[in-house]
């Protein structure tokens, strides 16, 4: 990026986007402030209609998947709207100023393609560990690289070790004025394009918690012979990314570049990890509208049987079940990204369940929906440029970064005993809960000092759950057409209750937590999602009337379906823990059928009005259907 693209990206692409929005957003709608997906509106409209030719369009990702190259001109055009400002807080002179709006951003840019937002996001989670130390003269000294268009990577992993953080061999010896920084990082994302590396290396001989440090290498300030950048890896998604590794040897660097203090690094990653683990889910709610989109559309155009796919009870029910699924982790990932805010001191938890959750559910929409889709949803040509195929294999990577599944998982086992202590909990400010669930609610500043490696108070999300569902049986009582989903949230209340009583007996075995704890966490995961949700319906339902997604939020229309789904997905995880249903089984096979036909004729507007799928009113660039 050149000089003048870095003083003028941020202003140039914020000075159009009120031109955008007034373009099209309708003169009757004043969306109350959070009620909208704005930014990635207008992000949408200014990279363009991706079905037409463009550097991020589907037919150009397609290409570069094929030929496994890297996204460059997408990324430049990334780069000339400004979009790296955002990887960089306000207070080091960037445009971030809330973690939703990185929500919005990497969500908008992975619905079109995740190989570019994996390659271009990158630079976030390279720079987060320096964001999080609060080392202010390190951190501006990175702010003004980023800001310039300088990649950022972010050595953790090596060859054979994995997520085994601890048993890192990379070795930054100690010297006068600096450290010499020996061995490799390996399956590092933009290792070889990056000019900066944000390196986790042994600072200790013996190791252990204490032992490592962070390090933030500059190549451009490193002797030609004292690194090497590896091979790209062939990946089975993302075929176009960077995933290769660099080696150092001997690789001179000064204290200067030392992120925080000595010994801090595995911690100071830890809670960074927090902060990136909690965004990942924008990758997958991008996926999860691409795929979706993909579907409505083949089963709107394809005739089976002499009727048109979209008519057949099973392509609808399909349809509908992941849309509803889509909704409660589009809840899920919001509150996620509000917390980072509003309840740093227990992320430990609420991030470990978004990771975990967010891309498992959106791997099993994909799956669904490739039974709609059928042939087309395998092949690498002959429909949608044959989109499908490369987001179901670009997809499975987001489960496995920043922490894989089973890591998030232990993670919570290891605080069974803790959440199951203090469950529920009582005692945060009413205004941190109201922030965290509340989009129109102003968000506190990000507060690094606060994160912590252990929720050690509980989880303040799923503690809400009793009392959301309480509240919903009353106003069920005035308004009947609530009471199904209120006694869903009765169910899963009751579920909550019983996991953390089986949490509380939980004990280690040797090497780890019994196969039983993961199934529990799962579980955990569900009631989580539940409550995130029934948070967002009682602290929004009001100011969603005026939107142009009224509809979903009448009569709790959306929360039931998602109500739904989770208490099969916690039936599925912990069978057994929802009891019996309230109602015969025929009975309630009809409800769930009609709730199900109202939410497939939301989905069909958004599709057919060139909206988000989503709770929140969004235009894309592609606007309605042909």
């Amino acid at each position: 990026m050149t000089a003048t693209t870095e003083r003028t990206g941020t202003a140039e692409w914020t000075g159009t986007l009120r031109t955008v929005a007034a373009v099209h957003a309708p003169d009757t709608e004043e969306a109350a402030p959070g009620l909208r997906w704005q930014l990635a509106e207008q992000l949408d409209q200014r990279l363009g209609d991706p079905n037409a030719a463009g550097p991020l369009s589907y037919a150009r990702a397609a290409s570069e998947d094929a030929a496994e190259e890297f996204p460059a001109e997408a990324c430049e055009l990334l780069g000339a709207l400004g979009v790296h400002h955002y990887y960089i807080p306000a207070e080091y002179g960037g445009s971030l100023t809330g973690f939703p709006q990185l929500l919005e951003i990497v969500r908008t840019i992975a619905r079109r393609d995740l190989t570019t937002a994996v390659g271009h996001g990158k630079t976030f989670l390279g720079a987060v560990c320096v964001w999080v130390a609060e080392d202010r003269a390190g951190a501006e000294r990175l702010a003004s690289l980023v800001r310039a268009g300088e990649p950022v990577s972010l050595g953790l992993t090596e060859r054979t070790h994995g997520s085994d953080l601890m048993a890192g061999e990379v070795v930054a010896e100690r010297t006068e004025g600096g450290y010499l920084i020996t061995g490799e990082k390996w399956l590092i994302n933009n290792a070889t394009r990056g000019r900066l590396v944000c390196l986790l290396a042994r600072t200790a001989a013996e190791g252990g918690p204490r032992g490592f440090s962070l390090l933030l290498v500059d190549k451009n300030e490193l002797p030609e012979d004292s690194y090497r950048t590896l091979p790209k890896v062939h990946t089975l998604g993302i075929r176009g990314a960077d995933i290769s590794g660099i080696a150092f040897d001997r690789a001179p660097v000064g204290t200067c570049c030392l992120v925080g203090r000595e010994g801090e690094g595995p911690e100071v990653v830890l809670k960074a990890l927090q902060i990136t683990r909690s965004l990942c889910t924008a990758l997958s709610l991008g996926a999860a509208d691409h795929g979706l989109r993909v579907a409505h559309r083949f089963a709107a155009e394809r005739e089976l049987y002499g009727r048109k796919l979209l008519e057949l009870p099973a392509a609808r029910r399909t349809l509908a079940e992941t849309y509803a699924d889509l909704l409660a982790m589009e809840a899920l990932s919001t509150v996620a990204a509000r917390s980072i805010h509003t309840l740093p001191d227990e992320l430990s938890v609420t991030s470990a369940v978004a990771k975990y959750l967010v891309p498992t559910v959106v791997d099993d929409i994909l799956n669904r929906l490739r039974g709609v889709l059928g042939a087309r949803a395998i092949l690498t040509d002959h429909y949608a440029h044959g989109r499908f195929q490369k987001l179901e294999r670009d997809h499975r990577i987001v489960g496995i970064f920043d922490g894989n599944t089973m890591v998030n998982l232990y993670a919570l086992t290891a605080q069974f005993r803790t959440l199951a202590r203090y469950h529920p909990v009582h005692d945060r400010e009413p205004d941190a809960v109201a922030a965290t669930f509340s989009y129109a609610r102003e968000l506190p500043g990000l507060r690094p000092g606060q994160l912590s490696l252990l929720a050690r108070r509980g989880s303040t999300v799923l503690g809400s759950l009793p009392t959301a569902a309480e509240v919903l049986g009353a106003q069920a009582s005035r308004d009947p057409e609530l009471g199904r989903a209120a006694a869903l949230a009765r169910t899963l209340a009751t579920a909550a209750d019983q996991l953390h009583t089986r949490m509380r007996a939980a004990r280690p075995v040797p090497g780890g937590a019994p196969v039983e704890s993961f199934d529990l966490a799962r579980g955990y995961s569900m009631c989580f999602a539940a409550a995130c949700c029934l948070g967002v319906w009682q602290h929004n339902r009001r100011l969603a009337r005026e939107v142009r997604t009224a509809e979903l939020w009448t009569s709790g229309l959306w929360l039931e379906a998602v109500l739904a789904r989770l208490v099969d997905r916690l039936e599925q995880a912990v069978p057994g823990l929802t009891g019996p249903q309230p109602r015969p089984p025929a009975a309630y096979d009809a409800e769930l059928e009609s709730l199900y036909e109202r939410l497939l004729g939301r989905l069909t507007a958004q599709y057919e009005a060139g909206e988000l799928f989503s709770l929140l009113p969004g235009r894309i660039a592609e606007g309605p259907p042909c």
